[in-house]
């Protein structure tokens, strides 16, 4: 079983620091694509001042000359979603459990396990950017496939940037969740809300040891419960009261 999560824009970088793996030849590709930009391409790429674009092309260049600090995923991505989620003083079992199912994808290292060290960094989907005349989602797909192609369970918590970069086969066998507020007999979906409900739900996962799918539908999350008479075979609701 694995659980797909989606990378953050927001980072923490006053965590530890582990040693990196090897850049693959995907991630080598996109960063010698950034690396072509200058400062003021930077600045219009990322839609941000060249102030801020100059810490990107210090984080782009620290990249490829192998200086950059790398952090596990899991605690360097600082997102709503993931400080909604148990991070500190772990216990083994907890850690083990993590790093055994969780999954986390990016834009510039593939699907990567949950404590493998990356490098600060910006980059997702919706940037319209073509390393060797490939879009990212192009570039990402057959390892994004590759990574749960054997796993008989996958739930889905991604936004659906990043759930499109795999193919349709894959797609057909996850399991998605969608968290509903019930506000004066109306159910609703609350972005924000449905966030913190995601990282909940990690958490809950990790806490209770859950290795199969269908234990979900017996626990409370953050408030929210299964709902049968919603559900769908490949889309269970969750709702708040």
């Amino acid at each position: 079983m694995k659980i797909l999560i989606p990378s953050a824009k927001e980072l923490n970088e006053k965590g530890r620091t582990v040693v990196p793996k090897p850049l693959s030849t995907q991630t080598k590709q996109i960063l010698q694509s950034l690396g072509e930009f200058s400062l003021e391409d930077l600045a219009s790429f990322y839609a941000i001042s060249e102030e801020r674009a100059q810490v990107e092309q210090e984080r782009i260049e620290a990249l490829v000359n192998g200086s950059a600090k790398s952090y596990p995923a899991l605690e360097l991505f600082d997102g709503l979603m993931y400080r909604s989620m148990e991070r500190k003083n772990l216990s083994d079992k907890e850690q083990t459990y993590l790093s055994e199912h969780l999954l986390i994808t990016t834009a510039l290292y593939g699907v990567i396990p949950a404590y493998e060290g990356i490098a600060p960094h910006r980059l997702d989907f919706m940037m319209k950017l073509k390393p060797a005349g490939q879009s990212l989602k192009t570039i990402w797909k057959e390892g994004y496939d590759r990574s749960v192609v054997e796993e008989d369970q996958i739930l889905s918590l991604l936004s659906s940037e990043f759930e499109l970069v795999f193919s349709k086969a894959i797609r057909e066998r996850m399991i998605r969740i969608k968290f509903m507020e019930n506000r004066g007999g109306k159910l609703k979906i609350h972005s924000t809300i449905s966030k913190k409900a995601r990282g909940a739900m990690v958490t809950a996962m990790m806490k209770q040891g859950i290795s199969q799918l269908e234990d979900l539908k017996k626990i409370e999350v953050d408030g929210f419960s299964y709902r049968y008479d919603l559900s769908q075979e490949k889309e269970w609701v969750f709702v708040k009261d």
